[in-house]
């Protein structure tokens, strides 16, 4: 049986990762397309930066932002002069180092899709006096639905499967930063093994499924285009 703390922990996860998700729709697009379109030199440079935390291990990302969003860092200074106070052991500053830890999960697939559409949609539409606004969505969008659906959802679940960051920025608050990894750890840490197992069991399942819908749908989709 799951306990009121592990519901907790579990609606904080859940809120944590659709917020980093929709943050990421809004960052990582243009982000993705800019890769995807741009012949620039500095395109490599950028797209390694991106894709740093793919190798990079969480604690020490988690140490560097919390460098930064700490008290005497850039970040921190900033958010301390607006009246804000500082961001490390809080819920956003969980988001903040979940966007940097989970982006290139959104812009690599992203950036995949975009590559695909071509030039010849984007000409044909020049011709008809589209913006480029506009050409993006009512054009590029519709045509990679299945990217902007695999980015996310990917983007998602990364998000809800994080520790390494979550333990160096927001520590192990009740309520405000205990997320569902958090919470599995204490129960290990404490030798609750059954109540482990249940939210791991949880979990486990959650993720299977959505990653099943996920590669089922996607030849599905690939058929249809």
């Amino acid at each position: 049986m799951l306990t009121d703390s592990d519901l907790q922990a579990i609606w904080l996860t859940v809120r944590l990762a659709g917020i980093v998700t929709l943050i990421l729709l809004l960052i990582g697009t243009p982000i993705a397309w800019w890769l995807a379109r741009s012949k620039a030199w500095w395109k490599v440079p950028i797209a390694a930066v991106v894709a740093l935390p793919l190798v990079l291990p969480p604690t020490v990302l988690g140490f560097y932002l919390l460098l930064a969003i700490g008290p005497n860092g850039p970040v921190g200074q900033f958010t301390q002069a607006l009246g804000l106070g500082t961001l490390p052991f809080t819920f956003w500053g969980l988001v903040v180092a979940s966007v940097f830890y989970s982006m290139p999960f959104m812009v690599q697939p992203l950036q995949t899709a975009f590559e695909t559409v071509g030039n010849r949609p984007l000409e044909v539409a020049a011709t008809l006096r589209a913006s480029p606004l506009d050409t993006f969505f009512t054009v590029v969008v519709p045509l990679t639905v299945p990217g902007f659906l695999t980015a996310s959802i990917l983007t998602f679940v990364h998000t809800v499967g994080e520790f390494g960051v979550v333990l160096m920025i927001g520590g192990n608050r009740p309520g405000v930063t205990r997320v569902v990894s958090m919470q599995i750890y204490d129960y290990v840490d404490a030798h609750e093994f059954m109540q482990a197992h249940n939210l791991a069991a949880v979990m486990l399942v959650f993720s299977f499924l959505v990653l099943l819908a996920l590669y089922a749908w996607r030849p599905t989709a690939k058929k249809k285009g």
